[in-house]
C-alpha cells in the first residue's frame, strides 16, 4: 500500500470513528432522557403516606418530644434523674430532623422506578463514555482539545462520579433528577452550539501535562458541580424546616418533594464534604497548570484570565471552606459562599472560553 492510499484510509477511519463518536453521544442523549422520565415517575409515585410520618417526625418530635426521666435508688431511697440531653447534630443551632426517605417515598412502586432510573443512567453512562473513547480515538489524542470535547467529557465524568457514590452505598439517588437533567442541558448545549469538527491540537498542547492538568480539572469540576448541586438542595430544605420550625404551612408541592430530601444538616454535610475532599486535587491542578505554562510558554505564571479566575476560584472554594469550619459561618452564610465559589468555576470554564481573549483561547469553542 503506497503512502497515500494509507494517509486516505486512516483519514477515512477517523472520520468513521468521529461519526461513531456523534452517534454514541446522541444515543446517550436518548437513554439519558429515558432515565429522566424513570426519576420524574419515582416522585410522581412514591407513597405519600411515608411522606406524611416524616412531616409529623419533622414538627412534633424534635421539638416536643422529652425524653422520660431516669430512676435510680441511692442508699434505701430513691431519686429521679432527668436523662442528659443528646444532640444528635454536630452543626452549632442545627434541627434535630431525621433524613427524608428518598424520592421513592419508601413506596416499592416508587423504589422500583427509581431503580430502573439508575440502570438507565449507568447504560447512559456507558454510551456516552463510549461516544467520548470513540473521539479519542478519532483524533488519536486526548479528547479535551476544544469545549465540546471538554463537555462531553465533563458530563460522563459527573455521571460518574453520581455513580460511583451509588456504588459506594451513600444516599445519592436523590441527586439523580437534578443530576440527568443539567447533563442533558449540557449534552444539548455541546452538539447544538459548541460543536467542533475532529481536528489535531496546536502546538502547545501537544504535552503529556494534557493528560495530567486537563483530566484533574475535569473531575474537580465534576466534583465541584455534585457539591453544587447538594448546596442549592440544602438551601430550600433549610427555608423549608425554617417554615415549619416557626409554625408556617409550605405548600403541597414543597411539601412532597423536600420532605423526601436528606435533612438540611446532612446536606450541609455532604456538600461540605465533598468540596473539602476536591480541593486539595484543584490546588494541585492549578500548580501543575503552572508548571505546563513554563514548558509551553517560558513563564510559570503571566496571569492570562484562564490562570486569573482559577485562582479566583481556588480563593473562593478556600473562603467557604474556612467559613464552613467556623461556627458563627456555618449554614446558609457558608453556603451562598459555596454557590458563588461555583459560579467562579462556571465563568472560567464558560465565561473566560466564550468572552474574554487570552492564550487560553487557542482552544476555541
Amino acid at each position: 500500500m503506497t503512502s497515500a492510499a494509507a494517509t486516505d484510509l486512516a483519514v477515512a477511519t477517523n472520520e468513521h470513528l468521529a461519526s461513531v463518536s456523534n452517534t454514541l453521544i446522541y444515543s446517550s442523549m436518548a437513554v439519558y432522557t429515558l432515565a429522566f422520565f424513570a426519576y420524574i415517575a419515582e416522585w410522581l409515585f412514591g407513597s405519600r403516606s411515608k411522606v406524611a410520618r416524616t412531616a409529623a417526625a419533622l414538627t412534633a418530635a424534635p421539638q416536643t418530644a422529652k425524653a422520660p426521666a431516669v430512676t435510680v435508688r441511692k442508699a434505701g431511697g430513691t431519686a429521679v434523674l432527668e436523662r442528659p440531653k443528646v444532640v444528635v447534630r454536630s452543626a452549632s443551632g442545627a434541627r434535630d430532623v431525621p433524613d427524608g426517605p428518598g424520592a421513592h417515598g419508601g413506596d416499592v412502586q416508587g423504589d422500583l422506578y427509581g431503580r430502573i432510573a439508575v440502570s438507565l443512567t449507568v447504560l447512559a453512562f456507558l454510551v456516552e463514555l463510549g461516544g467520548v473513547v470513540a473521539r479519542a480515538a478519532s483524533v488519536e489524542r486526548a479528547p479535551w482539545g476544544n469545549m465540546y470535547e471538554f463537555n462531553i467529557t465533563f458530563s460522563t465524568v459527573a455521571v460518574g462520579v453520581y455513580l460511583a457514590l451509588l456504588g459506594l452505598r451513600k444516599n445519592v439517588r436523590w441527586m439523580g433528577l437534578f443530576l440527568v437533567t443539567t447533563v442533558l442541558l449540557d449534552l444539548g448545549l455541546a452538539v447544538t452550539v459548541l460543536y467542533t469538527a475532529s481536528d489535531q491540537l496546536v502546538p502547545a498542547l501537544h504535552s503529556y501535562w494534557l493528560y495530567i492538568h486537563v483530566s484533574t480539572a475535569i473531575f474537580c469540576g465534576a466534583v465541584f458541580y455534585v457539591g453544587a448541586v447538594s448546596t442549592i438542595l440544602y438551601l430550600f430544605k433549610d427555608s423549608y424546616e425554617s417554615k415549619l420550625q416557626s409554625g408556617g404551612k409550605p405548600g403541597a408541592l414543597a411539601t412532597s418533594v423536600l420532605e423526601r430530601l436528606p435533612a438540611s444538616a446532612s446536606l450541609d454535610k455532604f456538600a461540605y464534604r465533598v468540596n473539602a475532599a476536591v480541593f486539595p486535587l484543584w490546588t494541585f491542578t492549578i500548580i501543575a497548570g503552572a508548571i505546563w505554562a513554563g514548558d509551553a510558554w517560558g513563564r510559570y505564571w503571566n496571569w492570562d484570565p484562564k490562570e486569573t479566575w482559577s485562582f479566583i476560584t481556588w480563593i473562593a472554594y478556600a473562603c467557604y471552606l474556612h467559613a464552613r469550619a467556623t461556627a458563627g459561618w456555618k449554614g446558609r452564610k457558608a453556603a451562598y459562599l459555596a454557590m458563588i465559589a461555583f459560579g467562579c468555576w462556571l465563568f472560567n470554564y464558560y465565561g473566560v472560553n466564550i468572552f474574554v481573549s487570552g492564550k487560553h483561547s487557542y482552544a476555541g469553542v
